[in-house]
């Protein structure tokens, strides 16, 4: 198999997978489409089994063509870090980090692991992908992120996958200051609450639950957003500017978004459950030292924080 299977073999498959059409692929690789069938039948002939098969909607993969592509997706993005690693060593640069981070984790906890990121002395490049956890486990999986910093929880996908728990948030209601002062001076009034115009999450997200069972709790409905973002920037720009806008966030953000944007946190305590932030990676494979060093740091950081911390074993 090593022998007879090609990169352009790998890529192949890959994208058939994503169009669903020889044609298409034909076009995209600037191939002729019996060349294509042909590059197909040959990768094929390697597994000695059918990849796809052809239906009304296309070319879909079989059982074990979805077992090759899963494969083939993970040496494909391998390939893409060695080059990314061979270009930033050709700038004077020991490696090059992939990171996803939620957006409700610190840029500063982040930027301060990174900025103590230097195997050997020398400093690393670093891309950052933002997005909800689930995705971002997708491509830590799918070996197109090296490490993810995100929430925990016991309902994720964790096949492959590890993690340790680095610290627990809590929550801040935030609002402008003339908002902030005006319910600082008042007893916690969940109808008060409810009836002002709320920035929250997209649903279905961790924070945007919590914020939910807040309500139920004080036998109240989650009050209708009147945006929904999980970008700190754009909370903080859109608090700063509107006289009734409120938003829950952690304690960690609320702190960044009063020295950046200008807004003010509101002097109320809540009981709260959310599930720690965490580091994510793969299981399989060897770590190289960048890698390991960006977990150390990362939770050096952690444990620097005035937050509580809840430290724990990895989990499998």
């Amino acid at each position: 198999m090593v022998q007879r299977l090609k990169l352009r073999h790998l890529a192949l498959l890959i994208e058939i997978d994503r169009l669903g059409s020889l044609t298409k692929v034909a076009d995209l690789m600037a191939m002729s489409q019996p060349a294509v069938t042909q590059a197909l039948a040959e990768v094929e002939q390697v597994f000695d089994t059918p990849l796809f098969l052809r239906s009304s909607r296309g070319m879909e993969a079989t059982a074990q063509g979805q077992i090759v592509i899963s494969r083939a997706r993970a040496m494909v993005q391998d390939m893409e870090l060695l080059s990314l690693d061979l270009q930033a060593h050709s700038m004077g640069r020991q490696a090059h980090l992939r990171l996803g981070v939620i957006p409700l984790v610190s840029g500063k906890l982040v930027s301060t692991a990174l900025r103590a990121t230097r195997p050997q002395g020398q400093v690393v490049s670093v891309s950052i992908t933002e997005g909800l956890t689930e995705t971002l486990l997708e491509q830590l999986r799918d070996h197109a992120l090296d490490a993810v910093v995100a929430r925990s929880s016991p309902e994720l996908n964790m096949k492959g996958l590890r993690h340790e728990a680095l610290y627990a948030q809590q929550p801040r209601l935030i609002a402008s200051r003339e908002l902030a002062g005006r319910l600082g001076r008042r007893k916690l009034d969940w109808a008060q609450l409810q009836d002002l115009d709320w920035i929250l999450g997209p649903r279905n997200t961790p924070m945007r639950r919590q914020v939910a069972n807040l309500f139920l709790r004080a036998g109240l409905l989650e009050p209708v957003p009147s945006v929904e973002t999980s970008s700190p920037k754009l909370i903080g720009e859109l608090i700063v500017n509107h006289a009734r806008a409120v938003s829950v966030v952690p304690t960690e953000i609320a702190e960044e978004l009063v020295r950046v944007s200008g807004v003010a946190i509101v002097p109320y305590s809540f009981e709260w459950g959310l599930s720690p932030i965490a580091l994510f990676t793969r299981m399989a494979g060897p770590q190289r030292p960048v890698d390991k060093l960006f977990a150390q740091e990362l939770k050096r950081v952690c444990t620097d924080k005035t937050v509580p911390l809840e430290r724990g074993a990895f989990f499998y």
